[in-house]
């Protein structure tokens, strides 16, 4: 929905949003990262001068509770959360480490002679 769009557009999309639950979360989470950014950048002046370089939702805790039901039993109840995580950039075609390293583990590149000081054979086993 927002990965690969401006800040400021993206926030127009999380605030003008129909499912209204999900983009007030997001908005405010958007909003924080853009703080965040200026705090450390104090060159930055509007929203519009970065992109949303990836938005990702994961699995959080679980909560577990027990129902009581009949005859002394005791039924498991799983609340679920999620967890999100939202990388701003100042570059639109910025791909995080984590990325790289996820779509790079089955694919082999062809080695330059002058990088081939920069490449290990390592592999990711599953």
């Amino acid at each position: 929905m927002i990965r690969g769009q401006r800040l400021d557009q993206a926030l127009n999309i999380c605030k003008f949003s129909t499912q209204v639950a999900v983009s007030e979360d997001l908005y405010s989470l958007l909003n924080s990262a853009f703080a965040n950014a200026k705090q450390k950048n104090p060159n930055l002046r509007e929203a519009s001068e970065l992109w949303v370089a990836e938005a990702l939702v994961d699995e959080g805790f679980t909560m577990k509770r027990y129902r009581p039901r009949a005859q002394g039993r005791g039924y498991q109840i799983l609340k679920r959360s999620s967890q999100i995580s939202v990388v701003i950039s100042d570059d639109k075609n910025y791909r995080s480490h984590t990325l790289k390293k996820k779509a790079g583990a089955k694919a082999v590149a062809p080695v330059d002679s002058a990088d081939s000081a920069a490449v290990t054979g390592e592999e990711v086993s599953e």
